[in-house]
């Protein structure tokens, strides 16, 4: 019966360990992946459509039009 007597008494402090073992696991899995790819390079994102002016037909029917 020791089983039986010692297992809610220990229950938060294995399930704290094994969240921890998890977290350490996918901490490493995301260092692996993010070493693999290298480093990011962020794309300067035109923006196509200016807030302050309107949209107008020509804009629609031709967007590619500069």
């Amino acid at each position: 019966m020791g089983i039986h007597y010692d297992y809610k008494s220990t229950r938060s402090a294995k399930l704290m360990e094994k969240q921890a073992k998890r977290e350490k696991k996918l901490a490493e899995k995301k260092a692996k992946r993010l070493a693999k790819e290298g480093p990011k390079k962020e794309e300067n994102k035109k923006q196509t459509l200016d807030p302050n002016k309107p949209i107008s037909l020509d804009f629609l029917t031709n967007p590619n039009k500069e």
